[in-house]
């Protein structure tokens, strides 16, 4: 599963993580947030902070894209 945060702001990208969270479903093992990273980073913070305790994430992983974040949602 995957969501692009481009182009939203602050409101808007944790209003559309909070929905794409309660869209997944059993089958979705990772939701890979982009939110870039050259135009400033209040949106990845605030996936990273924000998220990181939601019941649905087991964890954060990083990624080689400096303009990503992958929310765990359960294991393999």
């Amino acid at each position: 599963m995957e969501l692009d945060l481009h182009g939203k702001n602050l409101h808007q990208a944790r209003v559309a993580l909070s929905s794409a969270l309660a869209r997944a479903t059993a089958a979705d093992y990772r939701l890979k947030v982009i939110h870039g990273h050259n135009q400033g980073r209040a949106i990845k913070d605030m996936v990273r902070e924000e998220f990181k305790n939601h019941p649905r994430v087991i964890r954060l992983e990083p990624s080689l894209n400096p303009g990503q974040t992958i929310l765990v949602l359960r294991e393999y």
